[in-house]
């Protein structure tokens, strides 16, 4: 019998497709693949596996993404994949699609789903991140984290935030799918991801006008906003804060991609 004191496992979807062409980051690893893009001389994806490998709170692991040939040719992901200990499909059209298309084919929940140019994801991060979901009670759950814990630790450095009292918060590129029913937010995702640079149509397109316009006159709170989501979706939605800055950093960007490099060397030395 299972020790109740031993941590939920939770099978990880580690989004890692390229989604648009011509990506400057993308050109640099090479091979016209992000997540092989190095950062301190170590690929953004093995960075992400490491820290999920060093999580006792994560069992499996699937990549969606990137080509099979771009895996193939690089040799320590060779060397996963041949040992069986990382699996890999291909890549839906956009990350939502991805995350749908995983969600399917792992069939066991709970789900730890985050992307592969999350450089500076820790071990710690993860694990505070699934924890706190656990509690929750929530079918799905959604990492947060203040602007100003972000600003904090990464002064002048631009970040898009969703503007709710309280906040603002910055997204952090993981999501916990811990039910069956889970996979709805999924599709529900497609809706609004071509959008997700424009937080106020995010926020139009998942609350409907009045919701819309307590958050223009910065009256509407994440609780209001995530009770609305829930409502339209059919889930309970929660979100967790994160109190790492990190948590909310990706590599979007040529200057990302900097403020990663110079932060690693930074802690490094």
């Amino acid at each position: 019998m299972k020790n109740a004191s031993e941590p939920v496992r939770f099978s990880a979807l580690v989004l890692a497709g390229d989604r648009q062409a011509n990506d400057p980051v993308a050109a640099m690893s090479g091979l016209g693949c992000k997540a092989l893009t190095k950062v301190e001389g170590i690929p953004m994806l093995h960075r992400v596996l490491a820290a999920l490998r060093a999580s006792d709170r994560i069992a499996e692991i699937t990549l969606m993404g990137p080509s099979r040939q771009a895996l193939e040719n690089d040799l320590r992901m060779h060397t996963l994949l041949g040992r069986r200990e990382v699996f890999a499909l291909e890549p839906a059209s956009t990350p939502s699609a991805s995350a749908l298309r995983g969600l399917l084919h792992v069939k066991a929940r709970p789900v730890f789903v985050t992307t592969a140019d999350h450089a500076l994801l820790r071990p710690e991060i993860i694990d505070y991140f699934l924890d706190r979901s656990r509690e929750s009670g929530c079918d799905v759950s959604v990492a947060l984290t203040p602007l100003e814990t972000v600003t904090t630790m990464f002064p002048g450095h631009r970040r898009t935030a969703i503007k709710l009292k309280g906040g603002p918060y910055c997204g952090s590129n993981m999501f916990a799918f811990m039910t069956p029913q889970s996979e709805k937010l999924a599709a529900f995702w497609r809706s609004v991801e071509e959008q997700r640079k424009s937080p106020r149509k995010v926020i139009s397109s998942a609350l409907g006008l009045s919701a819309t316009l307590k958050y223009l006159m910065g009256t509407l709170s994440l609780e209001q906003a995530l009770e609305q989501v829930s409502s339209m979706v059919g889930l309970k939605i929660g979100a967790v804060l994160m109190p790492f800055a990190e948590a909310a950093v990706d590599i979007d960007s040529m200057s990302d991609h900097a403020l990663v490099e110079r932060f690693l060397l930074e802690r490094e030395r």
